[in-house]
């Protein structure tokens, strides 16, 4: 788990100087250029240099999970996402601990079903997107198909009000239970 929120902070470093703030205007920050095709392109490109364009989509891979970004820049759209696993047999329980994931964990990735498919995603506005946000959503979405089966966590962070904490609190439960350090 460590390895996941490092590797999320080192790819997050080199965007995260994106804004700026205005001269005559110091403490505002000044809305960058829309998010384009080639921007993304460059982006994904220093992730992964092997990363494939065809068109409006490109492939690449990060932590050995494969990804696929869709975009629309007619409909101001873009779909990042990850396969999991087959949707196939996926208990009552399982998806239920998925919603709980999106409301409390996933953060800005999603899990969802498309195509017999489990999926992580990222679904932003394209034109918005800052490449800072939009390096963050991979990571996320990377982040949630590691963790999936264990955590189901798009990264270090658990906005409250849902049922993950207390899922947790009662794994740390039943590890010290069964005499497991922590």
């Amino acid at each position: 788990m460590l390895r996941i929120l490092f590797v999320t902070f080192c790819i997050l470093i080199p965007f995260a100087g994106t804004t700026q703030e205005t001269p005559d205007t110091p403490g505002t920050i000044e809305q960058s250029q829309p998010m384009t095709l080639d921007v993304m392109a460059e982006i994904i490109a220093a992730l992964d240099p092997e990363a494939l364009r065809r068109g409006p989509t490109f492939e690449f891979v990060v932590q050995d999970v494969p990804v696929i970004v869709i975009t629309d820049p007619r409909a101001d759209r873009m779909r990042a996402m990850v396969p999991i696993r087959s949707a196939e047999g996926l208990s009552a329980e399982e998806l239920t601990r998925l919603m709980q994931a999106n409301f409390d964990t996933a953060l800005d990735a999603r899990y969802a079903i498309a195509q017999g498919r489990l999926w992580g995603v990222f679904i932003h506005p394209l034109s918005p997107l800052e490449p800072g946000q939009f390096v963050s959503g991979l990571a996320q979405t990377v982040n949630v198909a590691l963790t999936y089966g264990q955590t189901y966590s798009g990264g270090a962070s658990v906005f409250g009000g849902g049922d993950s904490n207390g899922i947790f609190q009662d794994l740390l439960d039943q590890l010290e239970r069964n005499g497991q350090e922590l």
